[in-house]
């Protein structure tokens, strides 16, 4: 099997609300169409979102089409480690990147930023995506 992918909720919601440039969004429509991954705190975060009720639907919808990686015990695990060593990275973000990181996913995120020192993890910006 190929390169699998898992998406972050800015990714989330930037593709859902036509927000992606031409090539980018034509990128992420392969993936998502190939197989559609988030973790259960990307669909707290999307679904908390104080948007249009349309927009809000749309996100739901979309959402409802996804597998969604739970918090087991490992991912508990290596969620614990990298707030251990990455002192500054956010509880969600830590989730995200540990459910990536054990089920052996390429992040997708506007916000490489916030992952680009975890060791081990693969993360890429889907505004980069062709």
């Amino acid at each position: 099997m190929g390169q699998r992918y898992i998406l972050d909720t800015n990714t989330v919601i930037d593709y859902v609300g036509d927000k992606l440039p031409q090539d980018s969004a034509l990128a992420m429509d392969k993936l998502v169409n190939a197989e559609l991954n988030i973790s259960i705190i990307v669909r707290i975060e999307t679904l908390g979102f104080n948007g249009e009720e349309s927009e809000m639907q749309k996100l739901k919808d979309f959402l409802s089409l996804a597998d969604i990686y739970y918090v087991d015990d490992l991912v508990a695990d290596k969620t614990i480690d990298l707030r251990k060593i990455y002192r500054k990275l956010k509880l969600g973000d830590a989730i995200i990147a540990a459910t990536a990181m054990v089920n052996n996913l390429t992040l997708i995120s506007r916000n490489t930023k916030d992952f680009e020192d975890i060791s081990g993890l693969t993360c890429i910006n889907p505004y980069e995506l062709k």
